[in-house]
């Protein structure tokens, strides 16, 4: 039974994807400190939060909307590292790349399950 949306395992690998990201952009060059860092961190900051949000809402509809949102927020940030890796500022292969990958996964898997539990219940 879901407590808090601490115990969701979306939540603690989105967590940890907002950590690798922070250490993976720290490095990069100062110019870009204003512009694309603090575009990715946004958008990896955005990934957990709405996660809980909606993990606090009062219907499983609006988690799955949140839940968009999180997915949304997945896919700028994906597109962000993959234009950092192609000016240099980071190598493809790092731990936030391959997280944001699994976190994408869970992220998605998660908000099929719940899709198909508002089908459930709508169609009773």
């Amino acid at each position: 039974t879901l407590t808090t949306h601490r115990d969701l395992h979306a939540w603690r690998e989105a967590m940890d994807l907002v950590e690798m990201v922070y250490r993976a952009t720290a490095n990069f060059p100062k110019a870009e400190f204003f512009g694309l860092v603090n575009q990715i961190r946004r958008c990896a900051i955005s990934i957990p939060s709405n996660i809980a949000e909606g993990a606090a809402r009062n219907s499983t509809r609006e988690w799955v909307q949140f839940l968009g949102v999180s997915c949304g927020s997945l896919s700028e940030l994906e597109t962000q590292l993959e234009l950092a890796t192609r000016l240099g500022y980071l190598e493809a292969d790092t731990d936030a790349v391959r997280q944001t990958n699994r976190v994408g996964r869970i992220v998605r898997a998660l908000r099929s399950s719940l899709r198909e539990k508002v089908t459930k219940e709508i169609n009773g």
